[in-house]
């Protein structure tokens, strides 16, 4: 792309900054025309989350309606929008609107839309034929959450059935693009080769011994000394590990003249933005891996990387998930080191050894295969599913576990036995931003205290 260009609202398309993705967004234009579907991979620091949404807007792709860019994480939307809107030099709330759980700052002007999973899994159960919306963009389809599985599933029955119009943009930086581009027809994937800088990457000479904060702290003084050249991004499994590298790294940070901050999801938004900020000192950032996608952290100039995070797994025998601490695939290593490489050359130390990596997976586990699937199951069936066993999953669950999931629904009476759609309780519970099983139990607690008050 070149200078700016006029489009059909009389506005200009502003010249994309020398992001490795430019060179490949008129492929993308092509495709879509073509096929109205897409597979798009690019390296991490590319510039597909911030680049692509505002190309489909000046491209005349999209001349009416609105671009929903879905993005796995409330904090990661709100930023993506901010960016976004700073590129067309306008403010959220205006071209640029983003829409998560309890946080919507939108317009009658907003074109495109950043949302969290949830927030368009709903919008389609609302409206299955998404009026007013011109393109979807599901962005990290690598994390494969639940619901972002769902969506892809719903959006492609939307476009095979309701909606020949509608665009379909499916992005990452590590997916292997084979399956997901056949599973949408045989769609056209585009690459964008390189990042827009490089990123030294470091392993330990030997295994590390001791407790994770105590590893973590001596790798992040370790690159601290080694003068990293701006901030450092640690990356550790949850908040408990977070706070114990806090303690043992403010002072000998503070002794440098270096801050620490921290980043989790725990966090309100205002301190999660606060994270995001450059600091008046170079800082060690603490996150866990919420800030492992679509977050530019301004000032970072390398990844301290621990190599754990927390997973959630479902166990039959409690009937419910468990977060356990398992080391992380390496393809999520390569997005957690691309962090360090977004606003200049950078450095990145994973503190396990060459021989580690190469026992470990190739890609994280999906969600659909480890976490309880019975509001997977309760959307199916709000969606007119009969036999969840039988929806054209792009990966899917084994049988027996759809069974248990519909036997817990029927159970807890969320499926009405004559015509086996949901029971009025079912539907409350979709309405409860929590599982099935903890909402109803929520329902049935507000249902007890309405009648001792009425009592």
């Amino acid at each position: 792309m070149g200078t700016g260009v006029r489009t059909g609202e009389g506005l200009t398309r502003p010249a994309a900054p020398a992001l490795p993705v430019a060179s490949v967004l008129e492929d993308l234009a092509a495709a879509l025309r073509g096929h109205r579907r897409v597979v798009l991979v690019a390296p991490p620091g590319s510039g597909k989350t911030t680049l692509v949404p505002p190309f489909l807007l000046a491209s005349g792709l999209c001349p009416s309606g609105e671009i929903v860019v879905l993005q796995p994480r409330r904090v990661a939307a709100r930023t993506v929008a901010r960016r976004i809107a700073a590129g067309l030099g306008e403010r959220v709330g205006e071209r640029v609107g983003y829409q998560v759980r309890f946080d919507t700052v939108a317009s009658h002007k907003t074109r495109i839309r950043v949302v969290t999973e949830g927030i368009l899994t709903a919008w389609l159960q609302r409206d299955p034929e998404l009026r007013g919306v011109a393109a979807v963009v599901l962005d990290e389809l690598h994390e494969r959450s639940l619901h972002a599985d769902l969506a892809l599933a719903l959006v492609r029955e939307v476009q095979e059935a309701l909606r020949e119009d509608l665009l379909l943009v499916v992005m990452s930086a590590t997916l292997d693009a084979a399956p997901v581009a056949a599973y949408l027809g045989g769609c056209p994937v585009v690459s964008s080769d390189g990042r827009l800088h490089p990123v030294a990457v470091s392993h330990l000479p030997r295994a590390a011994e001791g407790p994770v904060a105590e590893v973590v702290a001596a790798g992040v003084l370790a690159m601290v000394d080694g003068a990293p050249g701006g901030d450092v991004l640690v990356f550790l499994p949850g908040v408990r590990e977070i706070e114990a590298a806090r303690g043992r790294l403010t002072a000998p940070l503070a002794s440098r003249g270096w801050d620490t901050a921290v980043l989790h999801g725990r966090l309100d938004p205002a301190a999660q933005d606060a994270a995001l900020d450059p600091g008046p000192r170079p800082r060690a950032i603490l996150a866990t891996n919420l800030a492992e996608t679509s977050l530019t952290i301004a000032g970072v100039a390398a990844v301290v990387d621990s190599g754990l995070a927390k997973v959630m797994r479902f166990e039959a025998g409690l009937g419910s998930g468990r977060l356990t601490t398992e080391r992380i695939s390496r393809a999520s290593a390569d997005q957690r080191a691309g962090r360090a490489g977004r606003l200049g050359p950078g450095r990145a130390l994973r503190l396990w050894t060459v021989h580690d990596e190469r026992t470990m997976a190739a890609f994280d586990d999906p969600e659909i295969r480890r976490v309880d699937l019975t509001g997977l199951v309760l959307e199916l069936r709000a969606w007119g599913v009969a036999d969840p066993a039988a929806f054209p999953f792009f990966e899917a669950p084994e049988p027996e576990r759809l069974a248990a999931a519909e036997a817990t629904l029927k159970a807890l009476g969320a499926i009405d036995p004559v015509t086996g759609g949901l029971s009025r309780l079912g539907l409350q519970l979709r309405r409860v931003p929590a599982s099935p099983r903890v909402a109803a139990f929520l329902v049935a607690a507000a249902e007890a205290a309405i009648h001792d008050k009425r009592v």
